[in-house]
């Protein structure tokens, strides 16, 4: 393990709370440290309060923050001295723990203290640091863990047995820590749980962590169990969408809300799922107990998906019979799940959940990988599992978490998503919580947006097996299909019927009615599995109820469209799908839309051009956003006893009218 600390960029970080900020993103940056939010960091400063009078305080990082971007303001500052006094108690509850410290905040707008808080003031050091290496963590999760600490570090690290982080923790540790340091202490272990280390300065402690890590590295690769072997692991050649799409739906049944099922069939997975041992391995609980996710093995899927919804719903009912909401049922249930095909599949109510779920567990395959080739794995008994899970503080937590977004944990599609209303619907449906898919045959569609809830595919619809391998890749990423907006369309140069070739006229048909077709027949399958029920939304035309010349052949691929639509509502409407149309008209924020065609067609009628913009019964302009957000509504509960509308976005049209 190497250090990164860099003079150039320390000397940018004036005083102890900045250095503080500085060190801990360094250890938030390696990611065999620290996990999405995981670890805690301090430092002990004096500070004058209102009344020019100093007093001791601890900066500890604040819940919620991740150690890679923490600020200042992501530090809670807690009198020192009612902290130390706090470990006097007898005992001390969870809740009025945190009521103490809560209360005892220089900052009224900080961050909650960490529940580790007395622990790290007790501790007589500037700055303390706390990870959950990995390296050491597997040395630990072992049957003698413990010895093996002591043989690794000596007099330089005391070990503490595991105990759940709290008052608990902390008064075992002074009493430990009290017996067993001395001038060589450098840092503490906490068995399945992390290791901290110490410093004067925050570059002493920094740099300490990174030493103290490295050695149980070396230990690792001494005895062969450091660098993993490659998995021999067969890859399933066939598509998977339709197992994994009916796996979600059995999950968020079983759940009472819907779900993301991010999958990975990365050889490192599959030749996880596929060992002999896995039971064994994989059914013992979390690495630490901060990452407290359960694991369930699963048979071959696609099979007979009822019967793996029957096993899991009873999973469920043994291990949560007493969770009542959705947000506790979720964490009651298995948010990991191994297959021998589809290799790993992480659960969340959001991308991003699901990937923290990921991101947790492919770490957790490497600890327990090294622990098995070191002897064996060992995680906590499920006692000290179930009391983590079910823990005020992390249940207080759930109970806080707020209303969902209205489509959180649903997955939704975009057809001509790089630019104008097909990139308006992904921002609205990403701002209502959903996943989202945006297809385009435009490459700056990969890269519209740098967010985990957010897969831009290059993708030319006219091609059926383009359409399917999109279709594949939104379902491994994200577990299913439960929105649908078909917006992609081409509108030609203007020409009158006698001009119009059979090469243009069957362009335009390719792309605005056939390629829709196709996604239509194609995500129907997917659909179906909506655990909310599937929904699509076309975007029409007023062209649609209102023709007009030079608009023979996108006049009529967008009538048929909406027959098209018609006929789906009917077919789809025993499926519980819906499916709807919008007639937008005049939305001049779209690539076809230059100024200079704009001034020439205002021009043309003696407008002006915001003239022109409006020029309609309300006088408005008709935004792509406009049309985005309607869009998106028709997706909601509000239009959830509506299929096969057609509702104009046009500020009122005569012709229409």
């Amino acid at each position: 393990m190497q250090s990164l600390w860099n003079d150039l960029e320390a000397a940018q970080y004036q005083g102890d709370l900045a250095l503080r900020v500085y060190t801990s993103r360094l250890l938030g940056r390696d990611k065999t440290l620290v996990l999405h939010g995981g670890g805690n960091t301090s430092v002990k400063v004096r500070e004058k309060n209102i009344f020019g009078t100093e007093e001791d305080l601890l900066y500890v990082k604040g819940s919620g923050w991740d150690l890679e971007f923490i600020e200042a303001a992501g530090f809670a500052p807690v009198r020192l001295d009612h902290i130390l006094k706090l470990v006097q108690l007898p005992q001390l509850t969870d809740p009025q723990m945190v009521n103490e410290l809560v209360t005892h905040m220089t900052r009224a707008s900080a961050p909650t203290p960490s529940v580790e808080t007395i622990l790290h003031a007790l501790l007589p050091y500037k700055y303390v640091d706390h990870t959950h290496a990995d390296a050491v963590i597997a040395i630990t999760n072992t049957a003698d863990g413990a010895a093996r600490m002591r043989e690794i570090y000596g007099q330089d690290v005391v070990v503490i047995p595991y105990v759940m982080p709290g008052f608990d923790l902390a008064r075992l540790v002074a009493e430990i820590f009290a017996r067993e340091a001395s001038s060589k202490t450098q840092g503490m272990v906490l068995l399945n749980h992390g290791i901290f280390s110490f410093g004067a300065t925050a570059q002493e402690a920094y740099e300490r962590m990174i030493a103290l890590v490295s050695r149980a590295e070396v230990y690792l690769q001494a005895r062969g169990a450091w660098r993993l072997p490659a998995p021999d692991a067969k890859l399933a050649d066939k598509p998977l969408r339709y197992d994994i799409a009916a796996l979600r739906k059995a999950l968020s049944e079983t759940v009472g809300a819907p779900l993301i099922v991010a999958t990975d069939q990365a050889a490192k997975y599959r030749g996880f799922a596929q060992r002999k041992d896995l039971s064994a391995i994989s059914q013992q609980g979390a690495a630490t107990p901060d990452h407290v996710i359960r694991t369930k093995r699963l048979p071959m899927l696609g099979r007979d998906v009822a019967a793996y919804a029957a096993a899991y719903k009873n999973y469920f009912d043994t291990h949560a019979p007493q969770a009542k909401s959705p947000v506790i049922i979720l964490d009651a249930a298995p948010r990991v799940i191994l297959d021998p095909e589809i290799g790993l599949a992480a659960v969340g109510r959001s991308a991003k959940d699901a990937a923290i779920v990921a991101d947790i567990y492919d770490h957790t395959i490497d600890i327990i990988l090294r622990s098995t080739a070191l002897g064996g794995y060992r995680a906590l008994p499920a006692k000290d599992i179930f009391d983590v899970e079910y823990w005020d503080l992390e249940q207080a937590k759930l109970k806080s978490g707020g209303k969902s977004p209205v489509f959180a944990g649903e997955i939704a599609l975009v057809t001509g998503a790089a630019s104008g209303i097909g990139k308006a619907c992904v921002e609205s449906l990403l701002a209502r919580g959903a996943a989202v898919v945006g297809l385009d045959i435009n490459p700056a569609i990969e890269m519209l947006f740098k967010r985990t809830d957010y897969l831009g595919l290059v993708c030319d619809i006219t091609s059926d097996d383009g359409i399917r391998d999109a279709l594949e890749k939104t379902v491994r990423r994200f577990g299913g299909l439960d929105m649908l907006i078909l917006n992609a369309g081409i509108f030609p140069g203007g020409k009158r019927i006698d001009q119009l070739s059979t090469e243009e006229w069957r362009k335009v048909m390719a792309v605005n009615l056939d390629a829709n077709f196709a996604l239509m027949r194609e995500c129907h399958p997917l659909l179906k599995l909506a655990p909310n029920q599937g929904r699509v939304v076309v975007i029409g035309s007023k062209n649609v109820p209102a023709p007009g010349p030079g608009a023979a052949a996108y006049s009529a691929s967008k009538a048929a469209l909406n027959q098209l639509m018609r006929v789906a509502a009917l077919e789809w409407g025993a499926d519980g799908i819906r499916i709807n149309t919008l007639h937008p008209n005049a939305v001049f924020d779209t690539g076809i839309w230059t100024e200079e065609v704009l001034a020439s067609r205002a021009k043309h009628y003696g407008l002006t051009i915001d003239e022109y913009k409006r020029n309609n019964v309300l006088k408005t302009e008709v935004t792509s956003r406009d049309v985005a957000e309607l869009t998106a509504e028709m997706c909601g509960p509000l239009f959830a006893k509506t299929t096969a509308a057609q509702v104009p976005v046009d500020g009122g049209n005569e012709r229409v009218i």
